[in-house]
């Protein structure tokens, strides 16, 4: 497994990827209507490509081969900001490993990343959300040294999803 930045080349791969993780993942949560409306939000090759090319976003691709085995997506400033007392957090917006692929090490790569990129960038905290109901992903943000401090809302379409925002003071 390889990590190398995104390229503007990689959107319509990654929007794919991080639609059809999301889906996998999230899809029974929703109705149709909510779920398309937010893959076309946030996942469109457009939507992927503009993140890209801004300087509010840093994706990191882990590559087996040819193909994308997951990525992490680090935004700042953070949108979640706001509820919590660092002065100068990152954002951590998603990590997603293929499905099938989890416990092979390639999450924990990319948090390895994430965490240096906080550090390097003079970060104070990684703020990060995650689905209230998502008990595996809540236990492997919590080795790594992450906390709950709040309760949150995450809008997919119309619904709002219970979140729990979880921080890493650095």
């Amino acid at each position: 497994m390889i990590l190398r930045p995104a390229y503007l080349a990689d959107a319509a791969t990654l929007a794919a990827f991080g639609g059809q993780s999301f889906t996998a993942a999230f899809g029974h949560l929703y109705s149709a209507s909510d779920l398309a409306a937010f893959i076309e939000e946030v996942y469109s090759p457009a939507s992927v490509a503009e993140e890209i090319a801004g300087d509010d976003c840093i994706h990191q691709l882990a590559m087996d081969g040819e193909a994308l085995a997951g990525y992490c997506k680090m935004r700042r400033p953070s949108k979640l900001a706001a509820h919590s007392d660092a002065s100068n957090p990152i954002e951590l917006g998603q990590l997603y490993t293929a499905p099938g692929r989890t416990g092979q090490g390639i999450g924990a790569a990319l948090m390895d990343w994430a965490i240096d990129v906080a550090r390097a960038g003079g970060h104070d905290a990684i703020l990060l959300s995650v689905w209230s109901g998502n008990t595996g992903a809540q236990r492997f943000y919590e080795r790594y040294g992450f906390a709950k401090i709040a309760d949150i809302h995450f809008k997919v379409g119309e619904q709002l999803d219970e979140e729990f925002l979880f921080e890493m003071k650095m």
